[in-house]
Formats: structure tokens, C-alpha cells, sequence
């Protein structure tokens, strides 16, 4: 993590680990968000708003099966970042927006080796988004160096990038460093 960190400006790392035990997320949140904490970037937990209130996680990443908006802002308090994914849906895009989201992340908009894409979304969404709305939008999905433009140029505020920075061929740092250039433009 720290070759990402070291190759540009990184907003927020989120910890997704899926079919582990709590004990394996508490574990991985001690090791991985102090990293992140002492570097000034946001550490969120993916799905577990009870267990990034407990350990110390600057917020959580919510989907649409897991803890409500509402609930989850309970857990995480007022100064706590909360992500919603809203998939290709406008309707629950404004709903986290209205209720009071930090972010709300569409996609996915290329196919994904970390998750099983149930929700495709087209740039139009993004778009449509910043037209209408002031929350932040951020597009998952699929995204790498080599495709990031056509997402970025419809609106996105933010890419939330897992295998296009770990699998990047020259390494993980040199990926952020491309995704910063990208969003410069």
C-alpha cells in the first residue's frame, strides 16, 4: 500500500474484504489503516459500518443489501465519511444524496475482476449526476490507466480502482501516478 500512496494524491483507501471473519477485517483495519491515517488519506471499510465505528475507520462504503444510510450513519457519527452504491439507478442516487451521502458511486462500467457486475452502467449516468446534483459521484468498475478517460471526462469526481492499481504491469505506484495525469487533464 505503500507504493500506491507514494505515487500521487490517493483520496481514500477502502478495506474490502469479503467472506472473512471479523476478527480477519480487525486484523487487516490494524495493519492497513494506520498507513493510510498517518498519510492523511480517508480510511473506509466496505459493507461494515459497525466494525469501521469500532476500529477507528474514517467511514464506510455502504451497497444497497448492506447497512442503511441511516443506520450507518448512526454507527459512524456526523464526521464520518459514508459512501452509498447506487448502481445504475438514479433514483437511489438521489436518495442517498437527499438523505445525506458524502458519495454516491455508480458502475460498474467495464467488466471487473474483483466483483460480479449484476448492474452495468453507461457514462450518461455520471453525467446526468453532475448536472443535477452537488454530492460527489464516484465510478467503480473496471477501471485502469487505459480507460479511465471516457468515465472521468462524463463527470466522475472519483475512481475507485482495486485491480487497475494492484495489477497495474509497473507496479502499483506507477498506476496512481497515471490516474492522477488522467484526472489533470
Amino acid at each position: 500500500m505503500p507504493a500506491a500512496l507514494d505515487g500521487g494524491a490517493v483520496a481514500c483507501i477502502q478495506l474490502r474484504l469479503k467472506d472473512v471473519s471479523d476478527d480477519d477485517i480487525r486484523r487487516a483495519c490494524d495493519v492497513l489503516r494506520p498507513v493510510a491515517q498517518d498519510r492523511d488519506v480517508a480510511f473506509i471499510l466496505n459493507d461494515r459500518a459497525d466494525l469501521a465505528a469500532e476500529l477507528g475507520c474514517d467511514g464506510v462504503h455502504v451497497g444497497q443489501e448492506d447497512t442503511p444510510y441511516p443506520d450507518a450513519r448512526a454507527l459512524v457519527g456526523d464526521e464520518g465519511i459514508i459512501g452509498v452504491t447506487c448502481k445504475a439507478d438514479r433514483d437511489l442516487a438521489f436518495e442517498a444524496g437527499d438523505a445525506g451521502a458524502d458519495y454516491v458511486a455508480f458502475g460498474a462500467f467495464f467488466p471487473s475482476t474483483t466483483k460480479k457486475i449484476t448492474t452495468p452502467a453507461d457514462t450518461d449516468i455520471l453525467s446526468w449526476w453532475q448536472e443535477m446534483m452537488l454530492v460527489p459521484c464516484v465510478a467503480i468498475g473496471g477501471i485502469t490507466v487505459d480507460n479511465c478517460e471516457t468515465i472521468i471526462e462524463a463527470g466522475a469526481d472519483f475512481l475507485a480502482v482495486g485491480g487497475g492499481v494492484w495489477n497495474y504491469p509497473d507496479g502499483p505506484g506507477a498506476a496512481v501516478k497515471g490516474f492522477n495525469e488522467k484526472m489533470a487533464v
